[in-house]
């Protein structure tokens, strides 16, 4: 066969395979297997969340995109703008999808009543993400998430790159998600397998599960899910996780993933359906041979269940191992390394701890109870509560602060424990009678139950990924860096202040980026910059220029290799990059009074106003401030007594420079902003926010010299809620 030949049949291949390659139109449905030609597709989502822009159905179907590449909300440029449903894949069986590419919008790709489904080297990054109103010197409340309920599909509203409902025996693989908030999220799916993902540098949930069972979930990568962070300020966390698990889901296995520098690394509740009845709960899940350091929170919480914790490394977070309420769960061969306490357990039953190494944890073991239950809690009232039955065996303590600290807890076998460095072995109060029955005497027979190696069935796969390779440099919590779109990832250059509640004047920065370059721009707001250009990595230091109002900009330009920018976009080699560091804050006078409420006597909700007709209350408080920033935990606390129902009502004004700003609120229950006398924002009905966060509103307004600003708010209950921000917009 001559040379010619080979290029002529090479060429008609390759033609022939081109022309079964098909370009894909908006509203197209999908019931045979195809292969997408590969180019842009700027397809805008339907506003109707009852349309996709894809639709996949029916058996033995095979969709290969080619890199293709789904691009939403093509008029939007911030995330939490995007929104719709790029794929919808129902009522099918069989069905892979692959190398597919999709980025702008809320959910990129929905499987709902599907068996079978391969989804299969796709790339899913950089889709919905909301847009968080935390900073470094202080957490906002409206940055938590819940996820309790999903009944109704509740949890869309915070966005996914998958989302799968009633999706039987499917495998995930290969696929990437970043620069997202939530990645895979899975509802009533059991029997699947998701393996060799990475879904890292996301500001929500790694991988989530509610009422799924018998799924196994291994060699993956879930880094930095993480949101509710500053270093050495804050650490919150805000229910982000790189792995959830809610609500009746059982026989999971999660096994050698890399799930550091998350919310929780490991977030596991019963639900609802337990605190209610007593009953159920997430059982009889296995958690293996994965990472969970460097968590702002817990590296595991495991809470009201039962479950097999084995041979994890857990380092340097809040709490190790959260454990309340679990019962019948095995603690074993674990290492702990500098946690504030390893394990802590309040309410627990025949746990069991052994074989764990800890160092350098300031509480190893703390078990405890609480004297009352509260009295909503279901659980409470149809268990059995107490603290109880622990065993506590062959473990290795070195260099703890405190070994054990328990109070209200009754029968615990702790023998053949290694000690050494050690402050305090025992915390117990000399006249505490609630700590009982502990024994230490050796049960040979225990010791040997405990001693037998942990068999685990592991599923095979081809070319299982190693998740743990190349990231040693990322250790530790101070490398999580919260930015305005969720945790940074090292990507591109950004300039850091690593010194945010210090109140000298000398504010420290640290610039990190790819290799490259970087030269200021323009700074205002402080003078004496240390460095005015450089190489990355480095840091810098800048005197600010002290004022009543804080108005701080340093703007810097960087060029050096290719990168991508926190939005997703591909930056070329030497292609001059912007980026810069912002503070501002505008003083305004606040005069803040607050009032008692008693709803059974005049509801303001209902009579949309703050007072009764020709009513003057005597404020039970008053404060002057130059900011509006207020959270009441447990009600307002007066010296005389503390109210769980009240009104605020401020007013304040300033000067400001002409310009357009954006104004934030964040409220609990109910609140009312009044610009110049000209209500701005009116969320006057709690009823309208149906969920557990507090809500926050953005609205932008131009000023220009003296403003007057009035505030009404109601606390109804709980925990209260109410802060004010000012800040330029372009």
């Amino acid at each position: 066969m001559n040379k010619a030949f080979l290029i002529l049949g090479s060429i008609l291949i390759s033609f022939i395979l081109s022309a079964q390659e098909k370009s894909i139109s908006k509203g197209l449905k999908i019931t045979k297997s195809i292969t997408v030609k590969n180019k842009v597709y700027p397809f805008d989502a339907y506003n109707n969340t009852d349309k996709s822009i894809l639709i996949i159905e029916g058996n033995n179907i095979t969709v290969d995109f080619k890199n293709a590449t789904l691009k939403g909300s093509n008029t939007k440029k911030n995330p939490d703008e995007f929104w719709g449903i790029a794929i919808l894949i129902q009522n099918s069986r069989n069905v892979t999808i692959k190398n597919l590419k999709i980025r702008g919008y809320k959910i990129a790709l929905m499987a709902r009543n599907t068996e079978g489904l391969i989804i299969d080297n796709c790339d899913l990054s950089y889709n919905y993400r909301q847009h968080l109103n935390s900073t470094q010197e202080k957490e906002d409340l409206s940055d938590w998430m819940s996820y309790h309920q999903n009944e109704n599909d509740q949890w869309l509203r915070y966005g996914a790159a998958i989302y799968l409902r009633g999706c039987k025996n499917a495998v995930v693989r290969n696929c990437k998600v970043t620069g997202g908030q939530n990645a895979l999220m899975m509802m009533e799916c059991n029997g699947a397998m998701i393996y060799n993902n990475d879904f890292s540098f996301n500001s929500g949930i790694g991988i989530g599960l509610y009422k799924c069972s018998n799924n196994t979930v291994m060699y993956n990568r879930l880094m930095f899910n993480v949101r509710g962070y500053s270093d050495g300020v804050y650490n919150r966390g805000q229910d982000s996780a790189g792995i959830l698990i809610y609500e009746q889901s059982n026989h999971n296995l999660f096994y050698k993933n890399n799930v550091t520098h998350s919310g929780d690394g490991f977030f596991l509740w019963a639900g609802q359906t337990t605190m209610d009845s007593g009953q159920g709960g997430c059982n009889d899940n296995i958690i293996a041979s994965n990472d969970f350091s460097y968590a702002p929170t817990n590296g595991v919480e495991v809470t009201f269940s039962r479950n097999t914790i084995i041979d994890n490394r857990i380092f340097e977070c809040d709490n190790g191992i959260w454990g309340g309420y679990s019962y019948e769960t095995k603690i074993a061969n674990n290492k702990f390394r500098n946690n504030k306490r390893a394990i802590a357990i309040e309410h627990g039953q025949y746990d069991t701890i052994a074989y764990n190494i800890f160092y350098g944890d300031k509480t190893a073991v703390h078990l405890w109870a609480r004297e009352q239950q509260p009295t909503d809690w279901g659980y409470a009232k149809y268990r059995d509560t107490k603290s109880h039955n622990y065993t506590i065996v062959s473990n290795n303590f070195s260099s703890n602060g405190i070994v054990f600290h328990i109070d209200h807890t009754d029968s615990l076998n702790i023998f053949n424990n290694i000690y050494s460095g050690y402050e305090t072995l025992y915390k117990i109060k000399i006249d505490d009678s609630s700590v009982t029955n502990l024994d230490t005497t050796v049960y040979d027979d225990i010791a040997v139950e405990l001693s037998k190696d942990n068999e685990l069935k592991i599923p095979s796969v081809d070319k299982p990924a190693n998740p743990f390779v190349n990231v040693s440099s990322l250790a530790g919590k101070k490398n999580i860096l919260i930015t305005e779109w969720g945790p940074y990832d090292f990507r591109s250059p950004i300039i850091w202040n690593t010194n945010p509640s210090d109140t000298s004047g000398l504010m420290k920065f640290d610039l990190l980026g790819p290799k490259g370059k970087w030269k200021i721009k323009k700074v205002k707001g402080v003078k004496n910059v240390s460095l005015l250009s450089g190489e990355f990595p480095a840091s810098i230091t800048a005197e600010e220029v002290k004022g009543e109002q804080t108005d701080i900009i340093i703007e810097l330009e960087y060029t050096g290799d290719e990168m991508t920018t926190p939005l997703g976009d591909a930056m070329t080699k030497g292609k001059p990059y912007t980026f810069s560091y912002k503070k501002f804050f505008q003083p305004i006078n606040w005069i803040t009074s607050w009032f008692n409420l008693d709803t059974s006597l005049f509801n303001p909700i209902k009579a949309n106003q703050l007072f009764a007709d020709n009513v003057r209350t005597q404020p039970l408080l008053t404060e002057l401030s130059k900011k509006l920033d207020y959270t009441w935990w447990n009600g307002l606390k007066t010296k005389d007594s503390v109210y769980s129902q009240f009104m605020t009502l401020t007013e304040g004004s300033a000067n400001f420079t002409k310009g357009n700003y954006e104004l934030s609120v964040t409220w609990d229950d109910a609140v009312k902003v009044y610009l110049d006398n000209k209500l701005i924002i009116d969320e006057w009905n709690p009823a309208l926010h149906k969920f557990d966060e507090s809500p926050n509103k953005r609205i932008k307004v131009s000023l220009d010299g003296k403003h007057t600003f009035r505030v009404e708010h109601l606390n109804l209950g709980g925990l209260g809620v109410l802060a004010l921000k000012l800040k330029p917009v372009l």
